[in-house]
């Protein structure tokens, strides 16, 4: 896995480059390495990889820290695989159709959130040196990597974000990055063709508790400011949980980290 990391991290493209490129139909993913066209299942430790993803992804394995060691060329290969970028289609494609036939009216009030780690940035240039998630996660590394500013689009993520933008629905950007990375995050999300929007909320030193109490709260903020929240994007549960809500919310894949 080691040597597949290194393959990948030396032929990583931008997405836009990516997005001009497909093969049966669906474009490729955010890089030009495909090792397999999915990812074959491993039961090693009494562990199915698969249903391990599946039982992440609906939320009934919580509060876990690290990817199962045996489950690390699984993740790695449905990562760079296609079936990751079929997944990610599949909820974007889901979402542009809900926004596609609401009713929007005039009033400039109606919200889209999305998060950013992992929802319309794509972290997989540092995973792929860190063992998509096996490792324990570390801060310094981590954030040495988001200071560098590169991390590319998820496609289908911003097919949605245009469309989005062309309904007339105004774009918030809420994550738990903190707000002394503001101005690389502008910076790396314009690179990555996130041009504009409404609002850009980073959590500030004041902002206390786990990632659901924090983003909660800052939905209730939004909408005491009148925003209407018509959808909701994140790949971690704790973006899409919590009151308010927003009136859909849209779960996008994501096995190799958990934040609660």
């Amino acid at each position: 896995m080691e040597a597949l990391a290194i393959l990948f991290l030396t032929t990583i493209v931008a997405t836009s480059h990516a997005s001009d490129l497909e093969r049966g139909g669906i474009p490729l993913p955010i890089h030009l390495l495909r090792p397999l066209t999915g990812s074959r299942d491993l039961h090693i430790h009494g562990i199915s990889c698969s249903s391990w993803r599946l039982a992440v992804e609906t939320n009934n394995i919580r509060d876990w820290t690290t990817v199962p060691q045996s489950c690390e060329n699984y993740v790695g290969h449905y990562m760079l695989g296609h079936l990751y970028r079929e997944d990610s289609k599949m909820v974007a494609d889901t979402a542009a159709s809900y926004a596609a036939n609401l009713t929007l009216g005039g009033d400039g009030k109606k919200i889209w959130v999305f998060d950013i780690d992992e929802t319309v940035l794509s972290n997989l240039p540092y995973y792929a040196q860190h063992g998509f998630g096996v490792q324990p996660y570390d801060n310094s590394l981590f954030q040495a990597w988001v200071d560098l500013g590169e991390a590319p689009a998820l496609p289908e993520s911003l097919k949605l974000y245009k469309k989005l933008i062309k309904l007339g629905i105004k774009i918030v950007f809420l994550t738990g990055r903190s707000e002394s990375k503001r101005e690389i995050t502008e910076k790396n999300l314009k690179k990555a063709g996130f041009h504009s929007w409404e609002k850009l909320i980073l959590r500030q030193a004041t902002d206390t508790g786990s990632a659901l109490v924090y983003k909660t709260g800052k939905r209730k903020e939004l909408q005491a400011e009148g925003c209407i929240i018509v959808g909701n994007s994140g790949d971690q549960w704790s973006d899409i949980l919590g009151t308010p809500t927003g009136l859909r919310t849209f779960k996008v894949p994501d096995p190799m980290y958990y934040i609660g």
